[in-house]
């Protein structure tokens, strides 16, 4: 991978801290669910001993749930070894300063074995793994995120209190590309927007989609690590920020019956010279179309890395600008893969994942489906040409059940991750699996507290 100018330089930083500008410095990984965990130092500490030692973290965190209760399955992490830790070392690369806390920096760890060894669960060095496979063929993937969220007038606190349920949306009605719908709250998305660029980020637009109260903001496209860490404290900072202007936000990929929020992914191909290797005199390069051949192969083997969650499955509805069928499509919002731009713009967008995704994850599924279909010379079928949702193509994954039974037994997944990933990343399903199926909803309750 090509070397990365960070955001913030470590001179940078030194000056900053000996100038009192700077005195908190956020270390942090991105765990299984895409969440930044790791520690606030303070920063003089951290130039005198985090910056070169780096420091520890428990190992639970890669063994949790989503509510970060111990549950047993993980190798690597378990009451029977002692629940150790791991080591958690800075990437300079993703220094930053954090604009929406005062005199704050942020960086990015990779987490490493007491050995030295890479955690090869974490997310991170998943992403990694797969892109040094693309680097041993003179390829870098440019990958970009599209993620959507939904904007409440309650604020986290008085979300939590009324169970998630009668919130009032910052918008009342489908205010897709509306530029008053987005002048409503135009002072938090302003915020978000100017505190990203503020991070190092390259904002690109905001705009209203279709649920009440549902946004975008984009930014540019990046060589394929740094937009999924970018994506990463993106996340976090807008939450932070919408708790500090007292209102809320959620990413998960189906807050109601309405649209979900997705998150399509975008990804391109450069070569050493970093020209897109995916243009061809005829639209698609051969690679490309080998790429893509890919992708439809091992799309329902690798749907547990785009949609992680039982939520993510209530997105999948004909006719709901979210996915059922494995196909492909020119300029296609119907098929789950959509080839988008021309020359050096060319690149295929995936439009499984929903904005509960892990981007690390995601992507390094997306690159690994990819040279699975270039090593195999896979043809590319003939593109949907108008409706998906009704041409009978083989329908995605329904449930976190079916997307983790396919991966668990894919030979696709055990040869491109190995089989501790495949077995750490099928236990966090098993998990939420249990978990869901022993809990009584509310459906349960309303239809059968006095009916049955």
């Amino acid at each position: 991978m090509a070397d990365r100018t960070p955001p913030l330089a470590v001179e940078e930083l030194h000056a900053l801290v000996a100038g009192g500008e700077i005195d908190t410095v956020v270390l942090a990984f991105p765990d299984m669910q895409g969440r930044l965990q790791g520690k606030r130092f303070a920063a003089r500490f951290f130039l005198d001993e985090v910056l070169h030692h780096g420091t520890e973290g428990c190992n639970y965190l890669l063994a949790v749930d989503t509510d970060m209760n111990t549950v047993d399955g993980y190798d690597m992490s378990s009451w029977e070894r002692g629940y150790g830790d791991f080591a958690m070392h800075p990437d300079l690369a993703t220094l930053r300063r954090i604009p929406w806390h005062p005199g704050t920096a942020m960086v990015i760890a990779d987490l490493a074995w007491g050995d030295g060894s890479p955690v090869v669960a974490a997310p991170r060095q998943i992403l990694r793994r797969q892109l040094e496979r693309l680097a041993a063929r003179g390829l870098t993937a440019q990958v970009g995120t599209e993620l959507e969220f939904i904007v409440f007038r309650d604020t986290y606190e008085q979300a939590w209190d009324a169970g998630y349920r009668g919130l009032t949306p910052a918008n009342q009605y489908n205010i897709d590309y509306s530029v008053l719908g987005t002048g409503r709250i135009e002072p938090l998305l302003r915020r978000i927007r100017n505190e990203m660029a503020g991070a190092g980020m390259t904002v690109e637009s905001a705009k209203g989609e279709c649920n009440p109260g549902q946004h975008e903001i984009a930014f540019r496209y990046d060589e394929a690590l740094t937009t999924c860490d970018q994506h990463a404290v993106y996340k976090t900072g807008a939450k932070e920020i919408a708790a500090q202007e007292g209102c809320s936000l959620t990413f998960m990929a189906k807050y109601n019956e309405r649209e979900g929020n997705s998150c399509h992914i975008h990804l391109s191909l450069a070569d050493a010279d970093g020209t897109n290797a995916m243009a061809g005199p005829a639209g698609m390069s051969d690679l490309m179309r080998h790429f893509l051949a890919g992708q439809l192969a091992a799309l329902r083997d690798f749907a547990l890395l785009y949609a992680p969650h039982i939520n993510s499955y209530k997105r999948f509805q004909p006719g709901s600008f979210a996915p059922t069928a494995v196909a492909w499509g020119h300029d296609n919002r119907t098929c789950a893969l959509r080839v988008v731009g021309h020359g050096r713009s060319t690149r295929f967008e995936n439009r499984l994942p929903g904005g509960d995704v892990n981007p690390h994850l995601a992507v390094a599924g997306m690159v690994a489906a990819g040279l699975y279909g270039v090593e195999r010379g896979l043809e590319l079928p003939e593109p949907c040409p108008g409706n998906a949702y009704t041409a009978g193509y083989e329908h995605v994954p329904t449930t976190l059940r079916e997307a983790a039974d396919l991966w668990e037994n894919s030979p696709i997944a055990m040869a491109a991750f190995g089989d501790e990933v495949v077995a750490h990343y099928r236990n966090m399903a098993r998990v939420e699996i249990d978990a869901y199926d022993a809990a009584v909803t509310d459906w349960e309750l309303r239809r059968s507290f006095e009916r049955m």
